[in-house]
């Protein structure tokens, strides 16, 4: 299927873009904070929507 190079540049390369992201948003952090308060509760608000219309569908289903 796949050859033991091409497992291992894919871990290592998993492995480096992981990295890389998480230097990235700490990096970034303090703005990310000022900037995007309320983004948790858009979040929130869109998973008990989705959440609702997955009920709602159900409801009337059955």
């Amino acid at each position: 299927m796949f050859s033991t190079g091409q497992l291992v540049f894919a871990l290592l390369f998993v492995i480096a873009f992981i990295v890389l992201l998480v230097i990235s948003y700490r990096k970034d952090k303090k703005l990310h904070q000022r900037n995007y308060k309320g983004v948790t509760w858009v979040l929130v608000s869109f998973v008990i929507f989705v959440i609702v219309l997955f009920l709602i569908k159900h409801f009337l289903k059955n």
